[in-house]
């Protein structure tokens, strides 16, 4: 099975840019965009059109390479310029620290002209493949230590798949290893509303991969742990605090409770980067609130009453003391309370 092209450099044709798998059309159609502008890079990460902590990463070391390149000449290139569009870019989806750290990790090699920070971001892809295929393969092997090596039921949220963090997959990716060790029984996805990544994306991917896989409401989630359909909840994280608090899409925190409760592994599985040794405890990540249309309305249709106000966070935060194991590249952290 090919990897997706999720974000990608175009060197050619009209100039640079960025090239963007557009997820606002999945799963009816796989279209691109392309990205000419910081300003245009900076909107489809605000629309979703590219989303997923990892992702975000590469969208920002890309975003100042395409401010690099756009803004360089003969005569040197416009720093204060190239610094401006990045730091806007870097401040589009508060939540996700990927996004802020590709764009400082790109910065550092600006002085070095277009060219070094291009390299940096190519070199940043490479190294994200890399350390996914690191994580899930321990986060597999986790999963298989704590239930043992029979079929296997899990149950994640959102999407982790290639779609939000490039080749290999976060959580998704340590499901794909389990099936394809042949002990997989089957995937629960929530869909994961209000946008439904879950149900638009996840399961497009499951599909793709040839998982079993089930689609359910996202409040069916806790039910089918203390029920005993679930036998591991794998889950992304967009920002994990100093002490192992973990930000994640709206509706992991409810997993987690669940999970603990019924006494079922908890496990997150994300990139040593999301880490933040800056963020102390999940209290002190900002947590992004989006618009209300998007609670409102479902494809433009109108779900209840006009002006009704909405409270509509993009992420909430689980304890580490709900979570079994947080799995990078690097080790498995393991909370003492859960283990």
């Amino acid at each position: 099975m090919e990897p997706l092209r999720v974000v990608e450099w175009d060197g050619d044709g009209d100039g640079p840019a960025v090239v963007l798998l557009d997820q606002r059309a999945l799963p009816g159609a796989v279209e691109y965009l392309r990205a000419s502008t910081v300003a245009e890079l900076g909107e489809a990460v605000r629309e979703l059109a590219v989303r997923g902590a990892p992702c975000l990463g590469l969208a920002g070391v890309y975003g100042v390479a395409l401010a690099a390149h756009r803004h360089g000449s003969v005569h040197g290139t416009d720093l204060d310029t190239v610094r401006r569009e990045s730091e806007w870019l870097a401040r589009v989806r508060p939540t996700a620290v990927p996004l802020r750290l590709g764009v400082e990790r790109a910065l550092r090699h600006l002085a070095d002209g277009p060219a070094a920070v291009l390299a940096e971001a190519h070199a940043a892809a490479a190294q994200g493949a890399q350390a996914n295929a690191a994580a899930t393969s321990r986060a597999a092997d986790l999963v298989e230590e704590l239930v043992g090596h029979r079929p296997i039921r899990t149950l994640t949220v959102c999407n982790t798949g290639d779609l939000a963090t490039g080749p290999g997959g976060t959580a998704f990716g340590a499901i794909r290893r389990l099936h394809e060790r042949g002990v997989l029984a089957e995937t629960l996805a929530c869909e994961t509303r209000p946008l439904l990544q879950g149900a638009r994306l996840t399961i497009w991917e499951l599909e793709r991969a040839g998982i079993g896989h089930r689609l359910c409401v996202d409040s069916a989630g806790p039910a089918a742990i203390a029920n005993g359909l679930v036998d591991a909840v794998l889950v992304g994280a967009d920002r994990i605090a100093a002490n192992g608090d973990v930000a994640n899409k709206i509706g992991t925190y409810m997993l987690a409770c669940a999970a603990q409760r019924s006494g079922v592994p908890f496990l997150v599985v994300a990139p040593e980067e999301t880490i933040d040794p800056d963020t102390a405890t999940g209290a002190d990540i900002p947590i992004e609130e989006r618009a209300a249309a998007e609670v409102t309305a479902l494809a433009g249709v109108p779900t209840t009453v006009p002006g009704t106000p909405v409270y509509n966070p993009a992420f909430d935060v689980t304890p580490f003391e709900l979570v079994t194991a947080v799995v990078t590249e690097t080790r498995a952290w393991c909370s003492a309370v859960r283990t």
